[in-house]
């Protein structure tokens, strides 16, 4: 089977499509065949095992694991003999490693049935983005109906799912974006959209109760202004210095500051899918690539200006 795969760390220059051995179905793992699969900052992180601490992980030298991509598409191919829930043909989606393939094998407790309304190439956008967004907002933020939440980032892949799923739990969204995806930061069902080139949102006069981060481009002091006395400052992206900061100023100041890791789970995407099929969560898709480009996809991930998700079709 064709794959990408890498044997040192570095640009996306080390990036190469090879013919790989076809994975084998372990006894609680699913065989999928990779219909789509999509691109997340996570896959970079690997690439280039940045940050430093992340090779003690990774690989020291070079990556214990040459596989790259974890959202992922598909048709079942085969199951292990401890899987029930999934047989051969079922359309599925979620997370697994070395997406970025023709097939892979993934634990049965990493995989949903594939939302019926939506393509492949759609529900591969769904796995990482949107359980960052629900896990960030839910279980970091504690979200309740009637708050009023703030997305730094609206316009981003965990962005676009967050402003939509926290409208579906019954809040009040206010997106933060650019000129240029104010528009579809709306359509998504932000009540009210910031455009960060013309307003800065920690100089405005609204309050809110939950700020979900996903770039970390104002200090955890600018944001405290508009956020109310027991607010949820939530941050799940940007430099790790601003993580740094911010988790360490937490026990000084009256807001609650969490950062938040999403975790693999076929319940988050059931939940989703569930969302998803009652028309209330729609992945946004910027760009799609072949397999075999791969490395110009992650390169315009890199560069922070793509609008949703980018999907590699297999």
């Amino acid at each position: 089977m064709r794959a990408i795969v890498y044997e040192r760390y570095g640009s996306t220059d080390v990036l190469e499509l090879r013919d790989v051995e076809k994975p084998s179905v372990a006894d609680d793992g699913v065989l999928v065949r990779i219909r789509a699969a999509s691109t997340n900052p996570y896959d970079w992180h690997f690439m280039r095992a940045k940050p430093l601490f992340t090779r003690a992980m990774f690989g020291w030298f070079k990556p214990k694991d040459h596989r790259l991509g974890a959202d992922l598409a598909g048709e079942v191919e085969a199951v292990g003999k401890d899987v029930t829930r999934f047989h051969v043909g079922d359309p599925v989606f979620g997370e697994g490693v070395g997406a970025f393939a023709e097939y892979t094998c993934v634990p049965e407790r990493w995989l949903a049935k594939k939302p019926t309304n939506l393509s492949f190439e759609q529900a591969a956008a769904v796995p990482m983005a949107a359980g960052t967004a629900l896990q960030g907002l839910r279980d970091g933020g504690k979200i309740q109906a009637g708050q009023k939440v703030l997305v730094n980032g609206a316009s981003g892949g965990v962005g676009t799912f967050a402003v939509q799923i926290a409208k579906a739990l019954g809040a009040e969204v206010t997106g933060v974006c650019s000129t240029k995806n104010v528009e579809m930061v709306k359509k998504l069902g932000a009540d009210r959209v910031v455009d960060y080139t013309r307003a800065d949102f920690t100089r405005g006069e609204a309050c809110y109760d939950l700020l979900l981060d996903t770039i970390g481009n104002r200090s955890l002091h600018a944001c405290r202004r508009v956020l109310a006395p027991k607010a949820v400052y939530v941050f799940i992206g940007g430099p790790m210095r601003h993580l740094v900061a911010s988790m360490l100023a937490g026990p000084f100041v009256s807001q609650d500051v969490k950062a938040v890791v999403a975790k693999r789970s076929s319940a988050d995407l059931e939940f989703l899918s569930g969302l998803i099929e009652a028309g209330k969560v729609t992945p946004v898709i910027d760009r799609t690539y072949p397999l075999a480009e791969v490395p110009a996809a992650i390169r315009y991930l890199e560069e922070g200006h793509a609008r949703g998700k980018i999907v590699i079709t297999i």
